[in-house]
């Protein structure tokens, strides 16, 4: 199989996943789409939830086995947006759109690669692909689910987005509710324990907070404030503001840490 086909079609496939909304845990139109690629090239499949995935044809026990995984499932598109998220646009050498780069790009690629070698015989290692669902919202039916349904791996290439480096670790991820309480009153009175101001100090604390622990490979702990809440109406002083605090831990610390 040339991979100049291959690449053409890669890259419609990449077209159709960004104009088939994928959000995670409703990746069911995408999943189809990977699929299809599978019967286009006479590739026996199984499909778990939203998860498709793959074996090399001769596949053989008592060989390592390579897994390629990527995602097919996106976040939801912010109001930052000067595009359509849903319109895959090509300018130049570049494709726009949603899960363009996380992680349709990677996905094909992989795709691509693993039907590049579906068919061969006599190699050092078996392939397996799983197509995943549910990476972005760290879901129960995504890959985790799948690694007591494939063969065990051996060893995994993931495809996201690493600008093109190879990398060979990433961080974990722990994430914190936090409730910052004030009194509540009502706006037209003075009131000198307003939650919303109280937050201001709060929020200054996650930002300016440093982690000790540096690692050599991926660097310092990243804390970032993603969510806040707080208030129904415009002249009621809510008693409590919530907070979603994201932490990407590196190997200098246990999540429990």
């Amino acid at each position: 199989m040339k991979k100049k086909e291959l690449t053409t079609e890669a890259i419609e496939l990449l077209k159709n996943l960004i104009s088939t909304p994928s959000f995670s845990s409703e990746e069911e139109q995408t999943a189809d789409l990977v699929i299809s690629w599978f019967n286009a090239y006479k590739i026996p499949y199984k499909r778990s939830g939203n998860n498709v995935w793959a074996q090399n044809l001769h596949f053989e026990d008592g060989k390592p086995t390579l897994l390629l995984n990527s995602h097919h499932d996106t976040v939801q598109p912010n109001k930052g947006y000067t595009r359509d998220p849903f319109k895959a646009e090509v300018e130049g050498n570049r494709l726009y759109g949603l899960g363009s780069n996380d992680a349709g790009g990677a996905l094909v690629s992989l795709l691509a690669t693993f039907t590049k070698f579906y068919r061969k015989k006599n190699m050092a290692y078996n392939l397996v692909i799983v197509a995943s669902a549910e990476e972005e919202s760290s879901g129960p039916n995504g890959l985790n689910s799948m690694l007591n349904i494939i063969p065990k791996p051996d060893v995994a290439i993931v495809g996201e987005p690493t600008r093109m480096d190879l990398a060979i670790a990433e961080k974990g991820l722990v994430v914190f509710d936090a409730i910052v309480s004030g009194t509540p009153g009502h706006a037209a009175h003075e009131n000198n324990d307003n939650v919303i101001y109280n937050s201001i100090d709060v929020l200054n604390w996650f930002k300016n907070y440093k982690f000790e622990r540096k690692s050599p490979i991926l660097g310092e702990v990243k804390m970032t404030v993603t969510q806040i809440s707080a208030g129904k109406q415009h002249n009621a002083i809510p008693a409590e503001l919530d907070l979603v605090i994201d932490v990407r831990v590196n190997d200098r610390y246990t999540n429990k840490e």
